[in-house]
């Protein structure tokens, strides 16, 4: 069966403290819930703040597109920002970061008959952005038939041109047009002058489905309405196809332009240290201005809460060793991580419909390879009490989330160092307490021998507690039994001497009464009453005789004997004094000496014989055999008869232990006899062990003696 000690038990109480961690864990996550909630308001509050440097100020923004009733994407534009400046060559390599916001303009955009159109007839690519002072525009026009202007002709449109229609600051309205002679640097003309306008430049280039025209011109002359118009001129057709963003020939379906606002970015900038990405965007989700990368944006909770290198020992252990550990279970924020660009023609979400609806609001969102999480608010802006736009303030949860892995690590480093002292502390007090307990069982068992009898004395403890308590308990107890032990020990030795004196009177007076002539009767009693002195006189002797042998032990002097020549001898008196019992004798003619007292063995052989007679049945022979094994002489004695009741072996040769019953008993015995066998083996250095034989029909004593090889070991 599987033993548990105080230290297994103590230590596995200490499991207990495995749910430190996970009551760590549970309440940094709930920190962790009131962190993002405190996010979402400190984002609230940033968006709030900017909204307020907003209000009232209708020049920050466009007034006559807030009377559209809707933008439409290609026919109302966005100069988007530009990361660099347009190199204008034709060959397009600069906008290629650009391409999912460059639009197509095809069929639907046709002006006049579309009958018969194909694709390949005619239609374009268009986006316009904006860097510094300028507006650079990007056609990508696919034409299956490119005619350049005539060389010595002064018309502008009997030719493949590209025709712009704005709006100055002033409210006028302005038509220029482009026709390229060949394929290099272009100018724009003025359509109602024919003159060059040389402040919208460009570069024209002619490639195998078509032709590319980049152009620039200053922000300074543009409004709030833009148009641009491809007129294709086929010579297998009499009229041109003309494919437009928006109706030019009319200026009042001209598309609108929205360039983002240099006044609302100047006011960003002063946003720029709040560690959030923030967009300015009209009513109509156009977004006027711009501050701020989101791969940054950690908010204020990651500021001071960065990796520092390791100096101390310590330090360099926790992030070698423990931090591999932890990060197990934590996950590190990543830095690196895909967010999908914007429109930021059209910027779209429910919190922003609802900050333009006039109600604050935010959202979070999982950006599209699942390595971090957005929060974005929204504040609307105010003007006459009208929505005029919203401020948008967006913000990872990495800071969040590495300031909730930096208290786990601290959270953690305590932990484990309570579990450690805890568990340690937790052993070596089980350890202590054991100890104790371990010290108090071997004194207990120390002070008291196999045999029951109190052989020495308990060290009390002046401890206390419980166990020291324990132990002065256990040293009366054992000091008590001593001096009970020694009482009946010496009680037989007094009973027997005390008795001795009444039992000779008695037994003198029956002698004298014997003497005189007695009738019948009187005789009779005369002789049961002698019976009787008799069996008393047997009980007085067996009383006395443990007594006498120890005492016999302990002042005899050993000597060197031949083991085999005693117990042939009494053999032979057994055989001559018990003519009726049969003896089966096995005994080698080898010599066996043996160190100790001839007598004593004479007595252990007789309480053998007397046990072995008084138990056998069947009138079966008495085996007795003696032989030599090894450097031992091994005398056995087995009779048939009454198996060992079970478990009275191992005491069957304690003092006053005895299994005859009333029937077998035919003479008075106190259970001394084979306590006598025991002290002689004890005495010889030997032992002598009591089992059932192999046929479970009778019983085998076996004694085992050390053999003595020269006289040199008498000594």
């Amino acid at each position: 069966m599987l033993r548990f000690g105080l230290r297994s038990k103590f230590i596995f109480l200490s499991c207990f403290l495995l749910l430190l961690p996970w009551l760590g864990y549970e309440y940094v996550w709930e920190m962790e819930k009131f962190l993002r909630q405190g996010q979402e308001k400190t984002l609230v509050g940033t968006t709030r703040a900017l909204a307020t440097a907003l209000h009232e100020r209708p020049a920050l923004f466009d007034s006559q597109s807030n009377f559209l009733d809707q933008v439409v994407k290609g026919r109302d534009l966005y100069a988007y920002n530009l990361n660099n400046p347009i190199q204008l060559d034709g060959k397009l390599s600069d906008w290629q970061p650009y391409q999912n916001l460059i639009w197509h303009y095809d069929e639907r955009y046709l002006q006049g008959d579309k009958t018969d159109h194909q694709s390949a007839d005619l239609s374009f690519d268009h986006m316009v952005g904006k860097y510094g002072e300028f507006l650079y525009a990007v056609f990508k026009v696919t034409d299956d038939s490119l005619i350049y202007r005539a060389k010595n002709s002064l018309s502008l449109t009997r030719n493949d041109h590209l025709q712009i229609m704005l709006k100055t600051p002033e409210g006028k309205f302005k038509h220029y047009i482009v026709a390229a002679r060949q394929d290099g640097w272009v100018n724009a003309f003025d359509a109602q002058t024919n003159t060059p306008f040389t402040k919208i430049q460009g570069y024209f280039t002619s490639t195998a489905t078509g032709y590319n025209i980049e152009l620039r011109f200053p922000l300074s002359m543009l409004g709030n309405k833009l148009g641009f118009a491809i007129e294709d001129w086929d010579s297998k057709k009499v009229e041109p196809q003309l494919m437009s963003t928006s109706n030019i020939l009319n200026p009042n379906d001209i598309g609108s332009v929205l360039v983002p606002s240099p006044e609302i970015n100047r006011i960003l900038k002063g946003m720029g240290h709040s560690g959030s990405r923030i967009w300015v965007v009209d009513n109509h989700h156009r977004v006027l201005a711009q501050s701020g990368s989101i791969h940054h944006a950690d908010g204020v909770w990651a500021d001071g809460i960065t990796d520092k290198p390791a100096k101390t020992w310590w330090q360099r252990f926790e992030q070698s060793y423990l931090h591999p550990l932890y990060y197990k279970v934590l996950t590190r924020p990543e830095n690196e991580f895909l967010d999908t660009l914007h429109d930021v023609a059209a910027m779209q979400g429910s919190h922003i419909g609802k900050a333009l609806s006039g109600t604050p609001a935010s959202s979070w969102r999982l950006t599209p390879d699942n390595k971090a999480v957005i929060l974005s608010a929204a504040y609307p802006i105010w003007i006459n009490d009208k929505v005029i736009g919203a401020v948008i303030a967006e913000e990872t949860t990495n800071g969040v989330r590495t300031l909730r892995n930096k208290s786990l690590e601290k959270l953690f480093n305590v932990i484990l160092a309570v579990m450690l002292i805890g568990t340690v502390t937790l052993f070596f007090f089980a350890s202590r307490i054991s100890n104790r307990i371990r010290r108090l069982r071997d004194t207990a068992e120390q002070a008291i021998d196999a045999q029951g009898r109190v052989t020495g004395t308990i060290n009390y403890s002046d401890s206390n507690d419980e166990i020291g308590d324990l132990s002065r308990s256990f040293a009366s107890i054992v000091s008590r039994l001593g001096g009970y032990t020694d009482y009946l020990e010496t009680m037989s030795s007094r009973l027997s001497h005390e008795l001795r004196t009444p039992v000779a009177v008695v037994r003198s007076s029956l002698e004298n009464l014997q003497m005189q002539p007695q009738n019948e009767l009187s005789q009779k009693y005369l002789d049961r009453a002698s019976e009787g002195v008799e069996r008393l006189g047997k009980i007085i002797t067996t009383m006395s005789e443990a007594t006498r042998l120890e005492q016999s032990i302990q002042s005899n002097e050993p000597e060197l004997f031949n083991l085999q020549k005693v117990i042939t001898g009494c053999m032979q008196g057994y055989q001559i004094a018990y003519p009726q019992q049969a003896f089966k004798l096995d005994i080698c003619d080898a010599s066996l000496p043996v160190f100790g007292a001839p007598e004593f063995i004479a007595q252990l052989l007789d309480k053998l014989i007397n046990n072995a007679l008084e138990f056998n049945l069947d009138e079966s022979a008495i085996a007795v055999v003696l032989h030599k094994d090894d450097n031992e002489a091994v005398l056995s004695v087995k009779n048939k008869g009454p198996l060992l009741p079970e478990g009275l072996a191992e005491h069957i040769f304690d003092s006053m232990v005895s299994v005859r019953s009333q029937q077998l008993q035919q003479q008075p015995h106190l259970g001394l006899g084979l306590y006598i066998v025991r002290l002689v083996c004890e005495y010889h250095k030997g032992s002598v062990t009591a089992l059932n034989n192999q046929q479970n029909d009778g019983v085998e004593f076996i004694v085992r003696l050390p053999l003595c090889k020269d006289t040199s070991e008498k000594s």
